[in-house]
């Protein structure tokens, strides 16, 4: 996740000031937790820095307000459109699987084992998270939510594939 490219996206539909490009990009990241103010800050000072926004002053509050500049529109398209390269996310369980099933094959169906009802128990808390979001309305993590469980699945679908080559 990139805060830069987050904060590029909500400052290109309106002016925003630090506090509140906080509690937008909280909003964004859905279920990835929450973002550190000092982030926001270090962040927006690199990007005016950059000449990618700017600061047109101070709102009522004496808040310093931050805009996006042409060239922060520019560099945010070019980035909305650029494809993004499948990356298994995964990678640390994948290589201790791959270590397990070379050492002994009971620590493997161990391992397995614990995966699937971590898994399990995620699918659960998300099937009752997404439910919850929809009735609020909230389509943005709702969404979100709906692709997580469906790489959870996936990755059952491999661990019970895996399983049943072993027997």
């Amino acid at each position: 996740m990139s805060v830069r490219y987050g904060i590029l996206t909500l400052l290109s539909v309106k002016q925003h000031h630090g506090y509140e490009l906080k509690i937008e990009l909280d909003s964004l990241l859905g279920l990835k937790g929450k973002i550190n103010p000092g982030q926001i800050y270090t962040t927006l000072d690199r990007l005016t820095r950059d000449g990618l926004v700017t600061s047109p002053g101070f709102d009522e509050q004496d808040r310093r307000l931050y805009d996006i500049h042409l060239k922060g529109k520019e560099e945010l398209n070019k980035w909305l459109i650029e494809p993004v390269a499948y990356s298994n996310t995964k990678e640390d369980f994948f290589f201790k699987w791959s270590c397990a099933r070379r050492t002994n094959s009971e620590l493997e169906k161990m391992m397995l084992t614990q995966q699937k009802e971590l898994i399990v128990k995620e699918v659960m808390e998300l099937t009752k998270l997404k439910t919850e979001l929809l009735m609020e309305g909230d389509e943005n993590r709702y969404l979100l939510v709906t692709g997580t469980l469906l790489h959870l699945e996936a990755d059952l679908t491999w661990i019970n594939q895996v399983e049943n080559r072993a027997h």
